[in-house]
């Protein structure tokens, strides 16, 4: 993969403690340009995912995508992963964990589908089907429904999603090949049975009304009082960095200066 085809804007001094951040599907880095000013002490990467935003698609699957990522990223940084962003924050902790400082996810589950069997609380089967059907039909239309979802169930939903679709317009539409990958990721990766493996400063940050990740989803996650920390917004969605950001950043900024002393 060549270095022009993933589109990285790196901001802020260079000796400081480094940040990856990772959006999620169908969206692209502009979604963090709220969070800019008030993270400009840190050097931050923020990332437009493989056939997201102004990064070319690429073939294969999650590995192939944190492969691209892993060789172009910075050493010992904080990975920061929103949503599916998540997952591949959380794989890099787990197979490269010498070159990842601390992992934050964020309203983002190991395992997002819904596994009735195991009891495991997630998006249900059809509701992805779904979005996978209407992807062949209209893909503009598509990116708006999964945008009113990430908002749902927040008091400032509507203007949330407005905000939010400007930025993600802002940029070139995902290429729809990106989107099918990204949704199969959604479907089919499971991480869940690797969690405790991860021996890395962890914050989990949550919205106690989310509708893609549900509130049943943290108390199912591994416990270690060192290294693992929840913070749940109780009044947030799924994109908590956007409709609670003074709460969110509160959390996030202390503890990054807590692990980086």
């Amino acid at each position: 993969m060549s270095q022009a085809q993933l589109h990285i804007e790196s901001i802020g001094p260079v000796s400081a403690p480094q940040i990856v951040m990772l959006h999620g599907w169908g969206m692209n880095s502009a979604v963090f340009t709220p969070l800019h000013q008030s993270l400009s002490e840190y050097r931050v990467h923020y990332v437009d995912l493989p056939g997201f935003g102004h990064s070319s698609a690429i073939a294969g699957d999650i590995y192939d995508w944190l492969e691209a990522l892993i060789t172009r990223l910075p050493d010992k940084a904080i990975w920061v992963g929103w949503s599916l962003g998540g997952l591949l924050a959380t794989l890099a902790a787990l197979n490269y964990p010498g070159r990842v400082r601390g992992l934050v996810t964020i309203a983002s589950s190991p395992c997002f589908m819904a596994r009735e069997e195991e009891k495991w609380p997630g998006i249900p089967p059809q509701v992805l089907s779904q979005f996978g059907e209407s992807l062949q039909k209209d893909l503009g239309k598509t990116i708006e429904r999964f945008l009113a979802l990430q908002a749902m169930g927040s008091t400032t939903a509507k203007e949330d999603i407005k905000q939010l679709k400007n930025l993600v317009l802002s940029r070139p539409l995902p290429d729809s090949l990106a989107l099918v990958q990204g949704l199969k990721m959604l479907e089919c990766v499971d991480l869940r049975p690797k969690l405790d493996k991860i021996n890395l400063p962890w914050l989990r940050i949550w919205g106690r009304l989310d509708g893609l990740v549900p509130r049943r989803v943290p108390p199912l996650m591994p416990v270690n009082d060192t290294l693992y920390r929840d913070l749940i917004l109780p009044k947030a969605s799924h994109a908590p960095f956007f409709s609670h950001k003074d709460e969110f950043l509160a959390g996030f900024v202390a503890w990054i200066e807590e692990i980086s002393n």
